[in-house]
């Protein structure tokens, strides 16, 4: 079968190759550029406790030296400390997990150093594409000179960025807001009262301070420090800039400390959904389908999250003929979270930026309004926390052996200790990324047994088997404990860590229907549940 084609060499483009690789799919990844990206110390991203687990599970190594986890939290108005949260899990700190902070350009290099060291991704610099084909069995795509070529493959994924011409190739709209927020940004390397602590200050007293300023830390001393500015005001020239950061350090130190500065810059963030996210064989991924990222909110977190979300599915359909309801859950989950986040950052919008509206839903001000930014920041709440796949048409129907457990069907499980039959223990999450379901049996004193014993005793002979009689191939673990759950409770996870269903005990006929229905069925089964010719299928439902 031919390799996917991917469209677009950035952060996502090169996750979705590797994230196909590790299951098994060649690829072709297409890069406009030269292969390499100029570094910008004031160009950084932030990435969430899942999306940096799947980085790193994807052979991403600079996250321990070159990335930052954050050891704190800490908002303040005017003068006055708001709020002081503690990040990470030692002792004594609240259960709030820390976010990675590291320059772009380290994060594509060490992704692109991976997909350089693996057989399965063939990566071709200066492509820009011109044409895109499809048929019954396929795509073909052409690349402009210098290296006028025809690609042929079985799928083709646009992770070319907002001005995305697969998109435009496939006709589809990408309707939103223009200039939603505009930030001035410096890097630059300085001593602050808060090492490794993220700051949000609203309506600082020094002149220069605008409405609100932000600083996140990096490694080796370096800051990247952003102004909000007004939405149509005036050029930030560099005399200008030089000023907010002299300010800014003296309102923060007492005096303006000895600095180091590395980088400028000042972007514009735009809000934007495309229509569709999947045409026949060709799909949209990250800023090509969507645009994001006021109120703290991460793009590229929810690109990889996309990358995720296809990768396993456009692996089942390459290896096995995958349903068209299992590749139109694609656009159903990731388009509607993504939905979900724009709506509640529209909404927040006029309660933040000093409109009227929502205004009145946050009575007492300050606390609530920092609580709602907070979530932008610290990916919580609807503005930031991972999303659940509530209403996927990949749900199984509910059936008497579900139990509830404290994950809700649909949404990230919880990231245990397990154990696998050759009895290596690991973290969940590493088993996550090859492909295939994970059936997580809760069985508490299991840590102290022989496996000898454990895997011959109680319910475990037939769990294996209910496992070998799957429809699609799963992994079988055991952990001590889940949140919420009770012993002999059997979880079913997605290969992108949901949680598809847990069952109180064994349950072989229930645990088929529902590892059925994760794979959207057989190979002719299109949306809405029915069977038909293996076609691909347009027919997606728009969400506003």
């Amino acid at each position: 079968m031919d390799p996917v084609i991917v469209v677009g060499a950035g952060p996502v483009g090169l996750a979705l190759s590797l994230a196909l690789a590790a299951q098994g799919v060649p690829s072709v990844l297409l890069d406009e550029g030269p292969g390499k990206d100029e570094p910008r110390p004031a160009r950084t991203v932030v990435l969430r406790e899942d999306t940096a687990d799947l980085v790193e599970r994807l052979g991403c190594t600079p996250l321990h030296h070159e990335g930052l986890r954050w050891s704190g939290w800490r908002s303040v108005r005017r003068k006055q400390l708001v709020r002081a949260v503690p990040l990470g899990d030692d002792e004594g700190t609240v259960p709030l997990p820390s976010p990675v902070h590291l320059p772009q350009h380290t994060l594509t290099g060490s992704l692109r150093a991976a997909v350089a060291a693996h057989d399965l991704v063939e990566m071709v610099p200066f492509s820009r594409i011109d044409t895109l084909e499809q048929d019954a069995h396929g795509v073909t795509v052409h690349t402009r000179e210098p290296g006028s070529t025809w690609w042929r493959g079985s799928y083709v994924v646009g992770c070319d960025g907002a001005r995305s011409t697969v998109r435009k190739l496939l006709e589809i709209r990408f309707p939103g807001r223009t200039a939603v927020e505009r930030h001035a940004v410096a890097a630059l390397r300085a001593e602050l009262p808060w090492p490794g602590e993220a700051v949000l200050h609203r309506s600082p007293p020094w002149r220069s301070g605008g409405t609100e300023v932000t600083a996140r830390p990096l490694p080796r001393g370096v800051w990247r420090l952003d102004w909000l500015l007004p939405p149509r005001g005036e050029l930030v020239t560099p005399d200008a800039l030089i000023t907010r950061i002299r300010d800014t350090l003296q309102g923060w130190c007492g005096e303006t400390p000895a600095y180091e500065l590395l980088d400028t810059g000042v972007y514009t963030l735009h809000h934007r959904l495309a229509r569709r996210w999947r045409s026949k064989r060709a799909f949209l991924a990250g800023d090509a389908a969507h645009l994001l990222g006021a109120l703290g909110t991460q793009g590229l977190d929810e690109g990889l999250r996309d990358a995720e979300n296809l990768a396993w599915k456009l692996a089942h359909a390459w290896h096995q003929d995958a349903s068209e309801l299992l590749l139109d859950s694609y656009q159903a989950e990731r388009r509607a979270a993504v939905a979900s986040r724009l709506r509640a950052a529209d909404q927040s919008l006029p309660i933040l930026r000093g409109g009227a509206g929502l205004r009145t839903l946050v009575p007492g001000a300050s606390r609530g309004h920092d609580t709602l930014l907070a979530d932008g920041h610290l990916g919580c709440g609807p503005l930031g926390a991972p999303p659940s796949y509530t209403h996927s048409p990949l749900s199984p129907q509910r059936a008497d052996g579900h139990t509830p457990v404290g994950t809700a069907p649909g949404a990230p499980v919880a990231d245990v200790r397990v154990t696998a039959p050759d009895g290596k223990a690991v973290r969940l999450r590493d088993r996550l990324g090859v492909g295939h379901l994970l059936v997580v049996l809760v069985a508490p004193g299991t840590g102290v047994w022989d496996r000898r014993h454990w895997l011959t005793a109680g319910v475990m002979p037939r769990l294996v088997d209910a496992v070998g009689a799957l429809p699609v191939k799963a992994e079988l673990l055991v952990t001590e404990n889940y949140p919420g759950a009770t012993a002999h409770t059997v979880l079913l996870v997605r290969p992108d860590g949901h949680l598809v269903a847990a069952f109180s005990g064994v349950r072989p006929a229930e645990l088929y229907a529902a590892a059925d229905a994760a794979r959207g069925g057989g190979p002719d089964t299109v949306p809405g549940g029915r069977t038909g010719s293996h076609e691909s299928s347009d027919r997606t439902a728009d969400v506003n």
